[in-house]
């Protein structure tokens, strides 16, 4: 019970994170600066560092979940 809600809550920012990269995407496009493109590509970076470690959660949760 705990880990599915656990799993939901993840899921949740996952979805937050694939949304954020979608607007950063977006942003891209927009004519920046090359400043902000720097901070655009750092922010990508640390946004799928943190889908990573979020996809390694889910990943270990399912496994506990099938025992």
């Amino acid at each position: 019970m705990l880990s599915e809600i656990l799993i939901e809550k993840l899921l949740e920012q996952r979805d937050f994170y694939l949304n954020t990269l979608k607007h950063l995407d977006f942003e891209l496009v927009m004519d920046p600066s090359e400043k902000e493109i720097q901070n655009i590509k750092n922010l990508q970076t640390s946004t799928i560092e943190q889908l990573k470690k979020i996809e390694q959660e889910l990943a270990f949760l399912s496994s506990k979940k099938s025992y």
